[in-house]
């Protein structure tokens, strides 16, 4: 059985996704906030390395950028916001269908983008919520 990361055409795809997500997020003007303001500069690489690791593919992540805690710390902090998380959320799901990952697939990168995407909420107050040595947020 092939792996989500595999699925969906592997990194390449998963750059390109990261990529019209972002290009969706900033045409929009619920999702645009986050997008709008200093990123790192490789946001999209790091997000499709993320991706990757969490998908079944190579541990890109967690070999060339940090760990779960760190990722959780660097979004941390920003209040719940559930209109900019759904607004994102659908054009996630633009996304994977702009860049032809196959239905099946995509259900499950979607479910899963969700769940990771929900989840950040338990740090909403601070990054000092993080606790350290979390476990990398598998699909």
């Amino acid at each position: 059985m092939s792996t989500l990361y595999e699925q969906a055409g592997g990194f390449d795809t998963l750059l390109d996704l990261c990529r019209r997500w972002h290009a969706l997020c900033l045409a929009d003007p619920v999702a645009a906030h986050p997008f709008e303001h200093a990123m790192h500069p490789q946001h999209d690489e790091r997000l499709a390395a993320y991706l990757a690791e969490a998908l079944g593919g190579p541990p890109l992540y967690t070999a060339g950028y940090g760990d779960e805690s760190g990722m959780q710390r660097m979004h941390a902090g920003n209040g719940e916001h559930p209109d900019l998380d759904e607004a994102c959320l659908d054009l996630f799901d633009q996304a994977l269908a702009d860049v032809g990952i196959d239905r099946p697939a995509a259900v499950a990168i979607s479910a899963y983008f969700r769940r990771a995407t929900l989840a950040m909420n338990a740090y909403s107050d601070s990054a000092d919520q993080v606790p350290d040595g979390l476990r990398f947020n598998y699909a």
